[in-house]
């Protein structure tokens, strides 16, 4: 079994034992569990060979015993046994966002609730206004819940779907020496959330063993189609894969092609037409000739066109500016030299606040902000007056003894429904940075939310707003905003916005960036991270930066740590 499909088990067990009314403590365990696994970066296999699997943090007999069953039987009898109690369709409703096993217990005792179906009609029906602890917001929110359940069905986290095309690819080119293999479609343009995952191959005499072999991927869960030179599988996850494989000239042709997005295409060949030419995925044609390409950038280049990356080609406006080689060199991972919105075990994350410093610096970061969850946030162990003192006591330790390595000592502060933030001004003033995130009222009207994260940017101490829209990808709407209002006031201010480079998040979207620049906005790629795995997330917000067109000088944390720590204390009021 795959480790996501194991991590998703065991919080699946930890929601239907709550649904069970099983003791608090078993489910918290689960649910840690699957914490520390998402952060595991060795082989699950091998830990359970090894017996390793035991020392790992809050995995005691009973649940090395239920994912040892899962890696080496397939199966897990404690989820089986719970789903025995309940109809299939209930685990299901638990997917709803803001629907906890809580409120579901009564819809399914009082109400009969089985699957999402009964449940949207007896909405629709105000079944559960009669019920305590339901409103008339409550069973709006569900309905919402429930739109956007339909609406991310198939969809997969942009992480996933990279892990997943690399292990195929890494097993591809280890049965076929020297394969010329390429991602392709919305993977290869670092789409937020990915439907399929697109492989397209190069070879002129091996095509066939190339799809047998493809048939056979372990992970594999079902051979959807199969020919000559095309096939597709559905994997154990549920990600779809399409390989398709070409002939060696015809490769730069089709890796544009199946790059897409189709508009983009469109336009391609359109301009390929204006200059008497016909572009398929099969060559540049004049005529029956072929115009020979080696690489996609003599594609563009026979066009007359910049190299277009792959990041933007959406089907806007990069063909026209391609056009007058006016596309501007885009930020690259090598640029990142530090990393804030870093948690440690002094609040939510799973990692001593010395473990994610050796991380950063094995993966030769120069500087970190460290910014826990403030005093307000008290599910996430929020940090009081005393604690803040004590984290930044071992802030001080560690830079005394780090080489070329520096902590700042920040927070990550509630925005507070009335957009102040959630210390006083005499604690505020003791860190060296302040992000600032909302965490918490959700539902308020568009001005409200509004006015409420404008109040937060003219804040003297806020340097960063966090995770701007709030959005959860594949499970959270953004909340209403007025985004050109807080990026008008974010630039007056001098305040950085954020990309979260958190999976779940992805967070302002890429949409926005291109008009933020524009305004004189400035941002930090930031990794959201609550373990030392999480860092890594830093390079997805590199491709979400590249695809809304930012170049290293418009992101502070490429700057050397002399930059970064001007910029932090620029403000005059600081």
């Amino acid at each position: 079994m795959e480790k996501n499909q194991i991590i998703e088990n065991l919080n699946t067990i930890a929601q239907l034992m709550e649904l069970d009314g099983e003791n608090p403590f078993k489910v918290r365990a689960f649910l840690n569990a699957a914490r520390v696994l998402e952060s595991e970066a060795r082989d699950l296999s091998t830990l359970v060979k090894t017996g390793e699997l035991s020392n790992l943090q809050g995995i005691g007999k009973s649940l090395t015993e239920a994912i040892t069953e899962m890696v080496q039987k397939n199966k897990s009898t404690p989820l089986m046994e719970l789903q025995k109690k309940f109809p299939a369709g209930l685990v299901e409703c638990l997917k709803i966002s803001g629907l906890g096993p809580k409120k579901l217990k009564i819809l399914y005792q009082e109400l009969g609730i089985n699957n999402v179906g009964e449940l949207e009609y007896a909405c629709k029906e105000n079944r559960l206004l009669g019920l305590k602890g339901f409103g008339l917001k409550t069973q709006e929110n569900v309905l919402k819940g429930i739109a956007a359940l339909k609406k991310f069905q198939g969809r997969f986290h942009l992480d996933m779907a990279w892990a997943t095309a690399n292990q195929i690819v890494s097993y591809l080119k280890a049965q076929h020496k020297g394969l010329q293999i390429e991602v392709g479609g919305s993977l290869r343009r670092w789409r937020e959330t990915i439907g399929d995952i697109d492989l397209l191959i190069a070879s002129d005499s091996s095509a066939e063993k190339i799809i047998r072999t493809f048939q056979k991927i372990p992970e594999r869960e079902a051979v959807l189609a199969a020919g000559p030179t095309k096939a597709s599988i559905r994997l154990q996850s549920g990600i779809q894969v399409d390989l398709r494989v070409v002939r060696a000239e015809e490769f730069p042709y089709a890796l544009v092609y199946f790059t897409g997005n189709k508009i983009h295409n469109t336009a391609l060949r359109a301009r390929a037409k204006d200059f008497g030419y016909k572009l398929n995925e099969y060559g540049l044609f004049k005529g029956t000739k072929l115009i020979p390409c080696k690489t996609e950038a003599d594609v563009y280049a026979a066009l007359e066109l910049q190299y277009i990356p792959p990041e933007l080609r959406e089907g806007f406006d990069e063909i026209e500016i391609a056009a007058e080689h006016k596309i501007p060199k885009l930020i690259e991972a090598e640029d990142i030299q530090g990393v804030f919105h870093v948690h440690s075990d002094w609040s939510d994350g799973i990692n001593t606040l010395q473990a994610m410093q050796q991380e950063a610096m094995r993966l030769g970061l120069r500087y970190m902000g460290q910014s826990d969850h403030s005093q307000s946030a008290t599910y996430a162990g929020g940090l009081d007056e005393t604690r803040i003192k004590s984290q930044m006591t071992e802030i001080e330790g560690l830079n005394k003894k780090a080489k070329n390595f520096h902590i700042f000592k920040g927070i990550e502060s509630d925005i507070l429904a009335d957009g102040s933030l959630d210390y006083t001004p005499k604690i505020l003033k003791q860190f060296e940075f302040i992000i600032a995130s909302v965490h918490s009222r959700f539902k308020m009207t568009k001005s409200q939310m509004t006015e409420r994260i404008l109040k937060a940017i003219q804040n003297p101490y806020t340097r960063i707003l966090g995770h701007m829209t709030g959005r959860l990808l594949l499970a959270r709407e953004e909340y209403e905003i007025d985004t050109e209002k807080i990026i008008e006031a974010a630039a007056k201010n001098r305040v950085a916005i954020e990309i979260n480079a958190n999976p779940h998040r992805l967070d302002m979207d890429w949409r926005f960036l291109k008009k933020a620049k524009a305004a004189g906005v400035k941002f930090f790629i930031n990794p959201d991270a609550h373990s030392t795995a999480g860092l890594s997330d830093t390079w997805l917000g590199v491709h979400l930066a590249r695809k809304g067109w930012l170049s290293k000088e418009d992101v502070i944390n490429t700057g050397t740590l002399a930059v970064v720590a001007k910029y932090l204390s620029s403000k005059e009021s600081l």
